[in-house]
């Protein structure tokens, strides 16, 4: 569905360019949730976004973005408004609050129909209606004021606006981090309804800084850092086999049942992110890593597969 290769988006500032997408390369297959984890500053959010608009003073600076088969990295601003929401959508980060508050979700809904050339107001309603049932809402909520829904119930109305013109590929960019457990659990089983019940989408990008969350929903992850990816796999393999050194320090700051923690402390990660106006030569994470070598600060790791479908970017596991 969506090839990425080399892809560079950088920031530009008075004091110069913040890479913060700096050569990342994956692939979205049909069928699948793909889940993209790492800390707040990785550029995770960046990548996603830069698929779907790009506004100053993000910048592409290079690689390309296939989906099915053409590069959308390429598009004018009028090309991309053709295939946004029809072939590539978001559920943004923000997503409580990107409803305009001034309209009832119908006005939304048409408005977003309106734009992409539909023309029979009612048979959009009578989608939106069933969409709303499909996520548990009543048909009420249609002639509703953003204002007077819940958390949880705002995000699923986003949920429906994003995918009311079945896309291919939605995004969804880390939506359960201002939701409490019990509607996080909502939003995740409702994207795999989506995707492998109804098939409304034909694949999925889940975006979290909680790894822990994708052990639930997502097919395969790439774990970025300091806009790279240093690891790449199916689920199963990253969650209990984890290769990177980075991937290993993420899963193990996670809480853990059946430990005690007056007695045994979390484990962080240790230092901090790179600034990635400069960020560090060789590999990026050296200055926090534990297994750091001499080469490590001097040479940048290529991204190389260790076993079947199962890639990582470290000066350990060279040939």
């Amino acid at each position: 569905m969506l090839r990425v290769n080399d892809l560079k988006v950088y920031y530009k500032t008075p004091s110069g360019y913040i890479k913060a997408v700096d050569g990342v390369s994956f692939e979205v297959k049909k069928g699948e949730i793909f889940g993209i984890a790492g800390e707040s500053g990785c550029g995770k959010s960046t990548l996603v976004n830069s698929l779907i608009l790009r506004k100053p003073p993000m910048i592409h600076m290079g690689g390309e973005a296939l989906l099915e088969g053409k590069d959308i990295m390429t598009l004018d601003e009028k090309e991309y408004r053709k295939i946004r929401y029809t072939k590539i959508s978001i559920i943004p980060q923000y997503s409580l609050n990107a409803l305009n508050p001034t309209k009832k979700i119908r006005e939304i809904v048409w408005d977003l129909a309106k734009e992409h050339g539909y023309t029979d107001k009612e048979e959009i309603e009578s989608k939106l209606r069933e969409r709303l049932r499909m996520v548990s809402l009543s048909e009420q909520v249609a002639n509703m004021y953003p204002i007077e829904l819940s958390g949880g119930m705002k995000q699923r109305v986003v949920m429906v606006v994003s995918t009311l013109l079945d896309p291919k590929i939605l995004i969804a960019d880390e939506i359960t981090s201002a939701l409490d457990v019990t509607n996080q659990r909502i939003i995740l089983e409702l994207l795999y309804y989506f995707i492998k019940e109804e098939k409304i989408v034909d694949s999925i990008i889940f975006i979290t800084h909680d790894i822990g969350l994708l052990d639930k929903i997502a097919d395969r992850i790439m774990v970025m850092y300091a806009g790279k990816a240093v690891e790449i796999g199916p689920t199963e393999k990253i969650i209990n086999k984890p290769t990177h050194p980075y991937t290993q320090l993420l899963l193990n700051s996670l809480p853990r049942l059946g430990i005690n923690y007056e007695k045994e402390r979390l484990q962080g990660i240790p230092g901090e992110p790179p600034a990635l106006l400069k960020p560090p030569s060789g590999c990026r994470l050296h200055p926090r890593c534990p297994y750091a070598t001499d080469i490590c600060t001097m040479k940048e790791p290529e991204m190389i597969e260790i076993e079947k479908s199962h890639f990582v970017a470290c000066h350990m596991y060279r040939g």
